[in-house]
């Protein structure tokens, strides 16, 4: 069987479930109704209201069940853009059932809950699309909530073998205080490259918890689990990842999303900066079909900030014809894309910013030396964006990070007000580096210690599996810790367990944590690691743990901060370890 389109592919999701009782319902904007997001992030999102009981889908769609392709965005991602795997706009395919009651003889229509949830997602990958599962995920249980013996019966039923049992990265919920929660399937699937991909996670919202997931996770006794009356299915897939998958292509930028945009780039361009054209193209084009426009406040910000990006890195040649290829690729599903209205607000930004942009290169070039203070000048007089400021300073740039630009940015612009803060997901400045997000002091003490023991980790991987191991990027929230690292293949079960135990040996060692400045040259001798995709200043800092540099256990070049010794930490939790490139591995974890 050919290699369908991704029209296609998203014809035929959507055409599935319709014939199995569901509504296809258009996506909606990008800009939510929901005032506490700045914009749409998942396809669930419209469909809030039906799960807690606000709204009748009946009266809305004439079922309980829904399907949709919807349009998505994540500013989280915006500086991760240009590796193999991170998008801002993506498309979310999902369906979706509410009001399931068990027990009763009820039509199609009326809702389902995991035996059909399942069933329909192994049919649709292995029957309509000819892919096949490599192995899925399920809910390992914990005191209060058993096991998801329910989900593992269905897929062993359905013929499929390799099931894993996990915890938290395979539970859903609470978000908040209190709310639905419940146990999530995850189903994996092997790209052009040979590696395992998550493509489809099916929640299923069977809970409800008196209590925030933090106390849910500590084993709260105080605090009530309690099943839903009407439970309810939620399943997200994007179609960027299942294009890949179908397609038997390597990365997403290899799949026909991408490819026509791609193809008109100038030859020799950067693989970098072309993901980042491709990405940005996209997003822009979609953020001004659903009516934003260029600004320095929220949504309009995010616009003005991918299309600076994209005049900097295209000064010299013509952007307009890569818009047709975009609208040329969406047309079909999304035919309210306006490649006049595109190209229009495109022209007013650059000629608004055209001037500015040339005299700020020009201010660049200039400088000899660039840290956060004259960066941030650049920035506020040009409206240089910090990422291209960075990148083109090169060497002149070494002492320029992105937690000091931000510290300059915080001094000039009242940008971590609480509404700000709550409409861009709760993070704000107090720490910001781009792999460390933390918007208050309880976030920014977990956030510490998840740092310190991402440090941990890199260096138990090492012990573990060889000095092979190399850090691919890190980010780090006040909920988890996400590293990437360089290995050639999938961890055993028993790799995780003896990472997770080293680390939480070294933790219960109480080591301590210490700083040494020294000459950059000097401090790549002692065998401290660093990114060599990362410019460090010269001197610079050392953290490491121990008694001594010479006989530390950890030491990296670091910016900070760390916790002062290892017990600090607390309990040491691997949630997940994936592929998520040819070569590079991803691992999720937690402390408490």
């Amino acid at each position: 069987m050919s290699a369908r389109s991704a029209d296609q592919i998203r014809t035929a999701f959507l055409e599935f479930f319709k014939a199995r009782a569901h509504a296809v319902v258009p996506s909606s904007s990008l800009i939510p109704d929901d005032p506490s997001v700045l914009l749409t992030t998942a396809g669930m999102q419209q469909f809030k209201k039906y799960y807690t009981g606000e709204a009748d889908p009946v009266r809305d769609f004439g079922s309980h069940n829904t399907t949709s392709a919807q349009k998505s965005f994540r500013t989280s991602d915006i500086d991760e853009v240009g590796d193999e795997r991170h998008l801002t706009f993506f498309e979310m395919l999902g369906n979706f059932s509410f009001g399931y009651k068990a027990g009763e003889r009820r039509l199609p229509k009326d809702g389902y809950f995991k035996r059909e949830a399942i069933a329909y997602a192994h049919e649709f990958l292995t029957k309509t699309l000819g892919l096949h599962i490599s192995y899925v995920t399920v809910f390992q249980g914990m005191p209060g909530v058993p096991k998801d013996e329910e989900s593992i019966a269905i897929w062993r039923a359905l013929g499929v073998t390799d099931i894993r049992e996990e915890l938290w990265d395979v539970f859903w919920g609470p978000t908040g205080s209190a709310g639905p929660c419940g146990p999530t399937t995850e189903i994996y699937c092997k790209n052009g490259a040979g590696d395992d991909i998550e493509v489809w996670n099916i929640v299923f919202n069977q809970f409800f918890f008196s209590g925030s997931r933090e106390e849910l996770q500590a084993g709260s006794s105080g605090k009530i689990l309690e099943p839903l009356k009407t439970p309810g299915v939620d399943t997200g897939m994007g179609l960027e990842r299942l294009a890949m998958i179908a397609q038997g292509t390597k990365t997403i930028f290899e799949t026909d999303l991408f490819k026509s945009i791609i193809s008109l780039l100038p030859q020799g361009m950067d693989e970098r900066i072309g993901r980042i054209f491709a990405d940005h193209l996209r997003a822009v084009a979609f953020l001004i079909g659903d009516g934003v426009r260029p600004s320095n406040r929220d949504a309009g910000y995010v616009l003005r900030r991918l299309l600076r990006r994209l005049m900097v890195y295209g000064v010299g040649w013509e952007i307009e014809p890569l818009f047709r290829a975009v609208v040329a690729q969406y047309k079909q599903a999304y035919p309210e894309l306006s490649l006049e209205i595109i190209n229009e607000v495109y022209r007013l930004e650059r000629d608004k910013f055209s001037k500015t942009l040339s005299q700020g290169l020009r201010e660049l070039d200039r400088l000899q030396k660039i840290n956060a203070a004259s960066a941030f000048k650049l920035y506020e007089s040009f409206g240089l964006p910090y990422e291209i400021i960075k990148e083109k300073a090169g060497a002149r740039g070494e002492e320029l990070r992105r937690d000091l630009f931000d510290a300059e940015f915080k001094k000039h612009q009242e940008i971590s007000r609480a509404g700000s803060q709550k409409k861009f997901g709760g993070h704000g400045l107090l720490l910001d580096t781009g792999e460390l997000k933390a918007g208050n002091e309880e976030e920014l003490k977990k956030v510490t210690r998840l740092h310190t023991a991402t440090h941990m980790l890199q260096q138990a991987l090492r012990v573990v599996l060889g000095n092979e191991v190399r850090q691919a990027g890190s980010d780090i929230t006040a909920e988890r810790t996400r590293f990437d690292f360089t290995f050639s293949r999938k961890l055993t079960l028993e790799e995780v367990k003896k990472v997770e135990e080293l680390v939480n040996q070294k933790i219960g060692q109480a080591l301590l944590m210490q700083k040494v400045i020294l000459p950059k040259a000097e401090a790549e001798k002692t065998g401290a690691l660093y990114s060599s995709k990362e410019k460090y200043p010269d001197p610079v800092n050392v953290y490491f743990l121990g008694e001594s540099l010479g006989t530390a256990w950890s030491k990296e070049f670091c910016g900070g901060p760390h916790v002062a010794n290892s017990r600090e930490i607390g309990r040491f939790r691997i949630l997940k370890e994936e592929g998520v490139a040819a070569g590079v591995r991803r691992i999720r974890a937690t402390v408490g």
